[in-house]
């Protein structure tokens, strides 16, 4: 019988198994959590062990052998690898994909995980004297002579030089040959951390005081949800916590949804704890990613602070995992793996038997219903630090106004009062470019996208039409192609209102901050400091501008266009609206002198205005919790949505019909079918778009079937004529 171990490694394709192979004929079996290289189709592929076993569905004559291993050691401890599978099992997403997100780009591409580099060194023989001498005949082999010799033993690696000393190679060789330098491979080691002086926090409130014992008072495994009003200090609760768990030699993971947005809450770890946070998000290169990465592997990083994907980072100290703006949208995968960071943290969190703590002034209504429950606790910040008072909310009826230029003239009495008494003022509004809408005035004529069933937005400065779905872009019609009118912008955006502002009131200063002005390095950074100094009068922006930023000077909080959440297609469109308003008017007043937020509608009677004004985020919530129960949408039921897209929308469909058969087939009256139907934008990127939703009270019964349809998907007879994907508790409907 033959004893020889079999790998099981998850391969980066689109198929939910684990293939097996032998392990290399010389040296050691590779244990679980190392990578190989396995040659898979017509190629190779970089894999990871997930387990070992002594059995195979295959005939051990016909098992490959891996080509290489890359890890002395397992690259992911048990813990990463626990995770990896809980995600791939929950979210029904291929093993081998899920494996390979959890690591950097350069360990996927199979690089090593402490990379050698190249570096230049003085020999023992090589004297000051030799530079004297050699500058009269090799000026050049001088100069690269002292750079060495002045960097000692340290030596220079090869970048450095070919910034510093273009052309040094040829210098090199000359020096070489006569002994005086030597060329070594070295370990590329990771910048050790600068500390700084910590600066001492202020003191707590009563109800910053209490959260911070709550949490304090449970070991192991809790989730805590800090729901507090913008400006109530939660940050100051997240320090205290994770002050006491680096005491304890314990590391803290703090996730948040988007790492631009949010330098002030970097800045303030930095100040307080005396030490640089590594940090883990797209913005970053590969190389910068990578060291991040291994510091926190390797517990040289204390505190990390990261975006969605540093959720799958090892940390062997892991005490405390922190979820910043825990309702953010950010935080679920759209594309590819579709998971949620905020409830694989929780997993995590359970699984290491650690607390979690879940920020947030508008919280999900799936958080609330676990704090009614009694499965979470829900630690609650009712009012600003230091005394601060909450902004006063106004609803302005705009249904008689008929410009097009955003602003309604009460709000533009209010921008005026408030410039001249010294004050700042943010306008939101969730829409870029100039206008959403180019329309013939003569005949009706829309300019609209030739791939996606949208309408293209007017962007006036680039002169261009540009479609927000799928990026296509064309320059900006003049004349209408149907009738020869001239054709007209129709609303407003970000880069409109802009221009008016700009023009209304000419001497004050204007900023605009959204996905369009923000695209040069550094311009966002640059953009927040001018706002947080109170050098920007008026700040002009999306949703950008609503998160985790503290504007002293801002008195004054305008949202144009409110009610486009009033009447949408999704059942959570109230909460998401809801949230939107009270985050961006949180940024109003957070000083001394309360602030005041103006809510431009055309539709001022509706009674969600009335309660969101009386009651605030709780009163809308709470309606919404019961709405949700009435109706049986989640957080009272759960959900899984299939999706297809393909070039023709019959194949869409078809493939979902045979979904459809195969589900009716093997589901328990548990689960309710629906579809299925067209998305709500059923053409997106030259694509046909449908979906198939799947809704039950029996998440058990919901698994089971999704763990029994997956496979007979991925072998469907159109499985390969479509795009598609499973989406486990789905934050959009469309």
């Amino acid at each position: 019988m033959n004893s020889e171990l079999i790998l099981k490694v998850a391969v980066p394709v689109p198929l939910s198994r684990l293939f097996d192979y032998l392990g290399p004929l010389r040296g050691a079996v590779p244990a679980a959590g190392s990578r190989v290289i396995v040659s898979f189709g017509r190629g190779k592929q970089v894999g990871l062990v997930v387990a070992t076993g002594t059995s195979s569905s295959i005939d051990r004559a016909r098992l490959k052998r891996v080509e290489s291993v890359l890890d002395d050691a397992p690259l992911l401890p048990a813990e990463t690898l626990w995770l990896l599978q809980f995600t791939s099992d929950y979210y029904h997403h291929p093993i081998g994909e899920v494996a390979a997100a959890t690591m950097p780009a350069l360990l996927r591409q199979g690089r090593a995980l402490y990379p050698s580099q190249e570096r230049l060194f003085a020999s023992a023989s090589a004297l000051p004297d030799d530079i004297e001498r050699l500058s009269r005949r090799a000026p050049k082999q001088a100069e690269l002579l002292s750079r060495l010799l002045d960097a000692g033993e340290h030596g220079v690696d090869t970048d450095t030089l070919s910034r510093g000393l273009p052309n040094w190679r040829r210098a090199a060789q000359g020096l070489m040959q006569k002994g005086l330098i030597e060329v070594v491979d070295a370990p590329l080691n990771d910048a050790a951390s600068d500390i700084l002086a910590a600066t001492p926090g202020p003191s707590l409130n009563a109800a910053q005081l209490s959260a911070v014992e709550k949490v304090n008072a449970h070991a192991g495994f809790t989730v805590s949800l800090l729901d507090g009003v913008t400006g109530s200090g939660k940050t100051e609760v997240y320090l205290r916590l994770i002050e006491k768990t680096l005491e304890q030699g314990a590391q803290v993971l703090v996730l948040v949804p988007e790492i631009g947005l949010t330098p002030q809450l970097v800045k303030r770890f930095r100040d307080r704890l005396g030490f640089e946070p590594a940090l883990l998000h797209s913005s970053l290169g590969d190389s910068e990613r990578l060291e991040a990465w291994r510091r926190a592997r390797s517990n040289d990083a204390r505190l990390l602070v990261g975006t969605r994907s540093a959720i799958f980072t090892p940390m062997p100290k892991l005490g405390l995992i922190i979820v910043d703006e825990e309702h953010d949208q950010s935080l679920k995968q759209q594309e590819g793996l579709l998971y949620s960071a905020r409830d694989l943290a929780i997993a995590r969190a359970k699984h290491r038997d650690i607390p979690i703590v879940l920020g947030s002034a508008t919280p999900t209504l799936e958080m609330q219903k676990h704090c009614i429950d009694d499965n979470y606790q829900h630690l609650i910040l009712p009012t600003r630090a230091g005394g601060a008072k909450p902004p006063r909310m106004h609803i302005v009826d705009i249904s008689p106004e008929t410009g097009e230029d955003g602003i309604g003239e009460v709000l533009a009495t209010e921008i005026r009062k408030h410039l001249a008494g010294g004050g700042q003022v943010l306008l939101f509004l969730n829409r870029r470019g100039f206008a959403p809408t180019l329309i013939c005035p003569g005949c009706g004529e829309l300019a609209e996208c030739r791939r996606c069933d949208a309408r293209m937005t007017v962007h006036v400065r680039a002169q261009r039409l540009r479609c927000h779905h799928c990026g296509a872009s064309r320059p900006l019609d003049e004349l209408c192609s149907n009738c020869g009118s001239g054709m007209r912008a129709l609303g407003a955006g970000t880069e409109r209102l802009e221009d008016t502002l700009s023009r209304r009131f000419p001497e004050y200063s204007v900023t605009r901050i959204d996905s369009d002005s923000m695209q040069g390095k550094g311009a966002m950074h640059d953009a927040l400091t001018a706002a947080t100094l109170g050098d920007a009068d008026i700040l002009v922006g999306t949703q950008m501008l609503s998160k985790g930023h503290h504007f002293p000077k801002l008195t004054l909080v305008g949202v144009i266009n409110a009610d486009q959440g009033l009447f949408g297609t999704d059942f959570r469109a109230d909460e998401r609206m809801a949230q939107s308003i009270i985050q961006v008017a949180g940024r109003a007043g957070r000083e001394q002198e309360q602030g005041e937020v103006l809510i431009q509608t055309a539709f001022p009677a509706h009674p969600f205005w009335r309660r969101l004004v009386e009651s605030g985020y709780a009163g809308v919530s709470a309606d919404a919790l019961k709405e949700r129960e009435a109706t049986h949408w989640p957080p009272y039921s759960r959900l899984a949505l299939i999706r297809s897209s393909a070039h023709k929308q019959s194949d869409a469909h078809r493939f979902l019909d045979e979904a459809r058969q195969k589900i009716l087939k093997i589901a328990s009256s548990a689960i309710r079918v629906l579809g299925p139907v067209d998305a709500v934008m059923a053409r997106k990127a030259g694509r046909y778009r449908a979906q198939l939703l799947l809704q039950t009270d029996d998440r058990q019964a919901l698994h089971a079937l999704l763990t029994e349809l997956r496979p007979m998907l991925e072998a469907a007879r159109d499985a390969r004529k479509v795009r598609w994907s499973i989406d486990v508790d789905p934050i959009a409907l469309f």
